[in-house]
């Protein structure tokens, strides 16, 4: 049946059309804030401001000082974030060169303190990197191919890593892998764990940390998140424990370990089949394989929750068009559901798949049923 114009269906359906045109207006324009709130959040980040701010209070000047940013963007810069509340001024009624501004504690913990499990900067980043790719993502869109991860520069690849880093250092070793007994018992007494798509390395860093005895290599085919990987874990006191490889794990000898991971990296995969069926034909009879993937709802029903609402932000902005970059590919997304990781793990060769009882607002862990 042909739908009405508003205004011929009488005056009630004429005031819900008004209202919910006001609704979507009072949200894009919530949205428009807050995308310009986190450029202005990557500025200050690259700058190193909020962790100069959180040190001491500064004046615009002092702030260009320590940051390397020019004194007029600078002063701009503080003036906006304090509108927008992210930042504390002293005394706002002085001239604009004499204020100071600070980051508060309980700020800091989400803007400048790496190892906060409240950390989302990292976030700020990775949407202002792949915004920098723009071009490129429309041509792809149009042609249906893709944008490789490495295209997105260094900027991409950090953000990536610093926003799982407090969870793999604070919470893989400590809560997570604990939680899984037969895991915990065979870390413990010094097995051998493969991180598939390691990336900057932090899950096997976080691995290493949590169990003194434990062997962990790291697989990855970037060579720059090999190379920062190799470094963080050097840093962190575990060279030769913690190893790194340029390589696709399937070079690895079968059987060779007790735990596999594959930590939010499955469903970027050109071919999760065969990296799954590596995953299989690497673990000890008795081992685990664990993937730790996005929580998203096993259904598409329309209108969904904030995280399935970003995770398609992410897919249509970075992962996507990655997996794209390669072909064949099965162009998963990051909204990988359920039931197409179960797909995937069945055709690799696994029984099934069991839903790990490990509570996180954005992730879901899976062991993988040989």
């Amino acid at each position: 049946m042909t739908r009405l114009p508003a205004y011929r269906r009488g005056p009630g359906a004429a005031l819900e059309a008004i209202v919910q045109t006001d609704e979507l207006a009072d949200h894009l324009v919530g949205s428009v804030l807050g995308a310009l709130d986190v450029l202005n959040i990557a500025v200050g980040a690259h700058f190193g401001l909020y962790e100069v701010l959180h040190r001491r209070a500064c004046t615009p000047s002092e702030a260009a000082a320590a940051s390397g940013m020019a004194p007029r963007y600078a002063r701009e810069w503080l003036e906006q974030q304090c509108v927008a509340g992210l930042v504390d001024v002293d005394d706002a009624s002085l001239p604009a060169d004499e204020r100071s501004y600070r980051v508060s504690d309980e700020h800091a913990a989400v803007l400048a303190d790496r190892e906060s499990l409240a950390y989302l900067t990292p976030f700020a980043q990775l949407v202002a990197a792949a915004g920098a790719q723009l071009p490129r993502l429309l041509e792809a869109y149009a042609s249906g191919g893709g944008v490789p991860w490495d295209a997105y520069g260094p900027a991409m690849r950090e953000a990536q890593a610093d926003a799982n880093r407090p969870l793999f250092l604070r919470l893989l070793g400590s809560q997570w892998l604990p939680s899984l007994p037969e895991v915990h018992a065979a870390l413990s007494a010094g097995g051998r764990v493969a991180d598939l798509g390691c990336g900057d390395g932090w899950a096997s860093i976080g691995v290493g940390l949590a169990y003194p005895a434990a062997q962990v290599d790291g697989y990855d085919i970037d060579a720059a998140s090999v190379e920062a990987a190799t470094a963080h874990a050097a840093a962190h006191g575990l060279a030769g424990r913690v190893r790194f490889h340029l390589a696709d794990a399937a070079a690895a000898e079968a059987g060779s370990y007790d735990l596999v991971l594959a930590m939010e990296c499955v469903h970027d995969l050109a071919d999760p089949v065969a990296v799954l069926a590596s995953a299989r034909r690497l673990v000890t009879e008795g081992g685990s394989v664990v993937v730790m993937d996005e929580r998203v709802p096993d259904e598409f029903t329309g209108p969904g929750d904030p995280i399935e609402q970003m995770m398609y932000g992410i897919s249509m902005l970075v992962c996507l068009p990655d997996s794209l970059s390669h072909a064949p590919s099965v162009a998963t997304g990051t909204v990988m559901r359920a039931p197409v990781l179960r797909g995937y793990a069945r055709e690799a060769g696994f029984a099934d798949v069991e839903v790990l009882p490990i509570e996180h607002d954005v992730f879901r862990f899976y062991r993988l049923v040989a």
